[in-house]
């Protein structure tokens, strides 16, 4: 599974409206409203590199009221599960 971050600058007057639609676009697990330099952050999941571009610069951008985005691809994932397991590694509980 392929996961992209993409930090996401809106019309302001259209935020609730932009976010809605980007979460119903195939592809799109999360859509975050944030606060800082972007309005919105979308995590996109796919199974082959190839989708990605179909999801975000077929898709996601083209959305109206989508100003402009940024694209993080990650290479790996840890969540606060996987550090609780390193940690305890050899450890007794």
């Amino acid at each position: 599974m392929l996961t992209a971050i993409v930090l996401i600058d809106t019309d302001a007057a259209r935020i609730p409206e932009v976010a809605a639609a980007i979460a119903e676009v195939p592809g799109v697990s999360e859509v975050y409203s944030v606060t800082g330099e972007v309005d919105l952050i979308a995590v996109v999941r796919v199974r082959e590199h190839d989708k990605l571009a179909d999801v975000i610069a077929d898709r996601l951008s083209k959305v109206e009221g989508v100003l402009r985005t940024q694209t993080y691809i990650a290479f790996r994932t840890y969540s606060k599960h996987d550090l609780d397991e390193a940690f305890s590694l050899g450890l007794d509980d």
